[in-house]
């Protein structure tokens, strides 16, 4: 199956999708002023959790990461105990679209380029309950960076993410979804290449011999190369962003 395929591709790489430890903290050092001494955190569609790890060490408190993957979770909590933070990093097995939180029971929710499983607007209004009140959301989410994208882009996105947005609708889905928009930053090319792309064009090339022979993998391969190729061509016009957010009673 090409779920399997793709599965194959990205087991056990640094990260699922980009991102990186600088841009965790940046953002937590926006927000940090503004929470509780102790907060309560969530960390929403956490995969393998290099954020949730992130989020600990910085913090020192617990963080629930919730995850719909228990393979991600699993690796999670290895990694939490190797870098002993396995007393401060918490694992739910959950779909995180439909989370069971009682109301305002959480300070902060964070989500790394996982809330456009639900779509930016929809995962905003799905969690603006649980924040406790002015609690802070930070997410980083695929972005439209230009109102006129390379045809080849637009083609692309539309096929994979046809509800992208740009800085000024996702900002105006988050005010919509009862948010103020308190910051807002670029995540950098290094964020995409350094512990992603690159690995992952590493995976590939190791692969290639067996995709001979794996007709589910080798389309996998090309599929995962066209989007690479793409971001060294266009990687201008679009990126990941990080949204931070303040709820509104």
């Amino acid at each position: 199956m090409l779920g399997d395929a793709f599965l194959m591709l990205h087991t056990d790489l640094p990260r699922e999708g980009p991102g990186s430890d600088d841009c965790t903290r940046e953002a937590l050092r926006r927000l940090r002023p503004l929470l509780p001494a102790s907060p309560r955190v969530l960390d929403l569609g956490s995969g393998p959790g290099r954020q949730s790890l992130v989020l600990a060490r910085e913090l020192g408190v617990p963080i629930t990461a919730v995850d719909s993957s228990a393979r991600f979770l699993e690796k999670l909590e290895s990694e939490a105990a190797t870098q002993g933070l396995g007393h401060l990093v918490r694992t739910r097995c959950a779909d995180f679209g439909a989370l069971d939180d009682a109301p305002g029971s959480v300070d902060l929710i964070w989500s790394e380029g996982a809330i456009y499983f639900l779509g930016f607007g929809e995962g905003l209004r799905k969690w603006h309950p649980l924040l406790s009140a002015g609690g802070l959301l930070a997410a980083s989410e695929a972005t439209w960076l230009t109102d006129s994208p390379p045809l080849e882009a637009a083609d692309f996105w539309r096929e994979s993410y046809p509800r992208m947005g740009n800085l000024t609708t996702n900002s105006a889905k988050a005010r919509e979804a009862g948010f103020e928009v308190l910051d807002t930053f670029v995540l950098p090319a290094s964020a995409w290449w350094d512990e992603y792309y690159r690995p992952l064009r590493a995976r590939m090339a190791s692969l290639q011999e067996r995709a001979r022979g794996e007709l589910d993998l080798a389309t996998a391969i090309e599929e995962t190369e066209r989007e690479i190729s793409l971001f060294e061509r266009h990687g201008t016009s679009y990126g990941y962003v990080f949204y931070l957010l303040r709820a509104r009673s």
